[in-house]
């Protein structure tokens, strides 16, 4: 059993490191590939690419887990919905159609996304044993905000469009969790090891539904992943102190925080959960000694209670991996 696994079944705190998306853009060995796969969905379903990209951190920095390369986006792409990636712009969804949407067949959805599940297979027996193998899902919300479009920007949804849809909402989101558990089962059969749900923009939900878009779906998928006996990592980001209540309600292995959580006030309020990561992505971008700086104030904090040291959301594409190594190897000498 790997580190993380220990962590997360049996609320330990032995040290484990890991950052969300370690494979990737920030990477030289990845942007080369990348150069020659324009097709970003395209390079997501390529087994044996998939499988390089996610080890390319793990040879590089010797991290305690890999978490497989692919995006939350592969979901809509598998029941049916068209999915394009513009440098500059982000993704863009063709327009959901309710018809088409209920349609869907699990045989179907399972063998689109069989290439995914080919490279966790691959990446398995490639990784050392002693190292977790993270595979992931876009909550059924996270999801909904592309497939509907109802984003208007980084910080707020179009609630006129969200109103206008939220029939179509209720309609879609438990056909979406029963996908999501699908997909989960799919992955953990493939190898994987630890699900982690990025629930990127309930920060976004009106706060009278977060309990029907947020809570009660994450509540389903993580029930789900402890029949399986898998542990699951729950991300809700940007519900501020609505931390606690999903915490309570979803009762997840772990919870991650976002780097507006104040870790003093994590380490009161959040009992009975691995808690991770929370550190600013941003902090990657300036000063050695900021970045210590940044550092040591999680890890003291969460010193002697289970805790996994990671970032607050994932590493950005200016990222130097200089400064990843030395950061890793900072956490791996603390002693303080």
């Amino acid at each position: 059993m790997s580190n993380l696994n220990k962590i997360l079944l049996n609320k330990i705190n032995c040290k484990s490191i890991w950052f969300m998306r370690q494979a990737g853009r920030y990477l030289p060995e990845f942007q080369k590939i990348r150069s020659k796969n324009q097709n970003f969905i395209k390079l997501c379903l390529n087994s044996e690419l998939s499988s390089k990209i996610t080890l390319q951190p793990i040879k590089r920095f010797d991290l305690d887990s890999a978490i497989i390369f692919s995006d939350i986006l592969m979901v809509p792409y598998a029941l049916g919905q068209g999915v394009k990636f513009t440098k500059g712009f982000g993704p863009k969804l063709s327009n959901f159609n309710l018809k088409e949407f209920l349609r869907n067949k699990k045989k179907d959805f399972s063998k689109k996304l069989s290439p995914i599940y080919k490279a966790i297979d691959i990446t398995r027996r490639k990784l050392d044993k002693k190292k977790s193998l993270i595979s992931f899902i876009g909550s059924p919300w996270t999801l909904i905000v592309y497939m509907l479009n109802i984003k208007e920007n980084k910080n707020n949804i179009d609630l006129g469009e969200f109103y206008n849809k939220k029939k179509l909402v209720d309609q879609i989101i438990e056909v979406l969790v029963n996908f999501l558990c699908i997909h989960i089962k799919n992955q953990i059969n493939a190898g994987a090891d630890v699900i982690q749900v990025f629930d990127s923009w309930a920060g976004l939900i009106p706060n009278e539904y977060l309990n029907d878009y947020c809570f009660t779906p994450n509540t389903k998928i993580t029930n789900f992943c402890k029949k399986q006996k898998t542990p699951i990592i729950c991300f809700p980001k940007g519900i501020k102190e609505k931390y606690e209540d999903f915490n309570n309600i979803v009762r997840p292995d772990g919870i991650n925080l976002d780097p507006e959580i104040n870790p003093l006030w994590a380490r009161e309020k959040l009992k009975n959960v691995v808690v991770q990561g929370g550190l600013n992505p941003n902090i990657l971008l300036k000063t050695d000694e900021d970045i210590i700086e940044g550092a040591t104030k999680y890890i003291q904090t969460f010193k002697d209670i289970p805790y996994v040291f990671n970032l607050g959301h994932g590493l950005l594409p200016e990222t130097d991996p200089d400064k990843v190594s030395k950061l890793v190897k900072f956490y791996r000498n603390f002693d303080g």
